[in-house]
């Protein structure tokens, strides 16, 4: 799984280095800290971090909280928190240890309506908190590590029905809790051309970016829509766009292939797993990792309303590339894990 990774790094390095060379510089490092997280989780055995899961929900909890009082405001929201010469954003960090609570719990709890509701109660605090920051992306993400992990704790087809029927009911009423600019991005997905100089603004020059790139693209740092600044936040919400329009249709499909196989890999280990809290994690990653990818490429050529969520690997942002590569550390963790097991199974005397 290693490779197809380090390739999507390299990729989203060489694509910011075109546009700006101190924010890859940045982005290296950052990379260079995550796939060393990522060597160090992989070495440790996942099922050890059992014992360490309360206290870990418990400090994610606090610097949630705390972002409110120590944190700094960026566009409207307040994600950050400063730590000296750098910024993490720590709804990011909550994601892994949101996905390490959930395989913990239902890795020891059957599908019943009292376990569906106390799942709920952990999961209730880290989305509201995020989401009152506002992060609409991240809180989504941590709603989809919830429903995936759901999903995979044998949950019965008539408590599926009652969710489904529960989310139709409640969705529309989440526009009365939604901020201005959330509401504005909605209406913009519907009609665009309304306002193309406001609020469709996004959605129409990244939609512009991805067509113009034609097959084979304008080549790196040869993009109109990016270096003329017509396409915003190009190297984070909009990379996709970005490497639309210079590598074109078959840098894009080289991009969704690597991410196809980084998700076959972690369904892949997950199928094989024999224990149950590594086989929850996989699922939470997944679905993590998964939704991201198909929330931002979607709202990049115009399928999808505009979100503020990052596109895992490639995407500027040292908490987001940290984050995502923890979680496939765990990933690999339970990989390495299950291999070893089933090696040892293999030659046993009596196996």
């Amino acid at each position: 799984m290693i490779i197809p990774i380090i390739l999507i790094l390299a990729l989203g390095i060489t694509v910011i280095f075109s546009s700006n060379e101190p924010l890859a510089i940045q982005q290296l490092i950052f990379a260079s800290i995550g796939i060393t997280g990522y060597f160090f989780i992989r070495w440790f055995d996942y099922r050890a971090l059992s014992g360490y899961i309360k206290i870990l929900y418990i400090v994610s909890i606090v610097l949630l909280f705390l972002t409110w009082f120590i944190g700094f405001e960026t566009r409207g929201s307040m994600r950050w928190i400063s730590l000296g010469p750098i910024n993490i954003q720590t709804s990011e960090f909550a994601k892994p240890i949101m996905i390490l609570t959930l395989a913990w719990f239902w890795s020891r709890h059957e599908a019943s309506w009292r376990s569906i509701f106390k799942s709920g109660l952990y999961a209730l605090p880290v989305f509201v908190l995020i989401f009152i920051q506002p992060d609409l992306g991240t809180s989504l993400t941590i709603l989809a590590i919830w429903g995936g992990i759901l999903l995979a704790s044998n949950i019965s087809y008539k408590k599926l029905l009652v969710f489904l029927v529960a989310a139709i009911l409640i969705i529309p009423s989440t526009w009365f809790v939604m901020q201005p600019y959330q509401r504005e991005r909605l209406i913009s997905f519907a009609s665009p051309q309304s306002d193309p100089q406001g609020i469709g603004f996004h959605a129409i020059q990244s939609t512009i970016a991805v067509g113009s790139g034609g097959i084979y693209g304008r080549g790196l740092g040869r993009g109109t829509q990016s270096r003329l600044q017509f396409l915003p936040e190009f190297r984070t919400d909009f990379i996709f766009a970005f490497i639309a329009e210079e590598l074109g249709f078959i840098g894009s499909s080289i991009v969704l292939m690597l991410y196809a196989i980084i998700l076959f890999f972690i369904f892949r280990i997950m199928s094989l797993s024999r224990n149950r809290f590594g086989e929850l994690i996989c699922v939470g990653v997944l679905s993590m990792i998964g939704l991201q990818i198909f929330i931002n490429i979607g709202m990049n050529v115009g399928i999808l309303p505009i979100t503020g969520i990052t596109l895992p690997l490639l995407s500027y942002g040292g908490s987001s590339l940290i984050s995502v590569l923890f979680c496939l550390g765990l990933v690999a963790s339970v990989a390495k894990y299950t291999s070893r097991k089933r090696s040892v199974e293999s030659f046993s005397p009596i196996g």
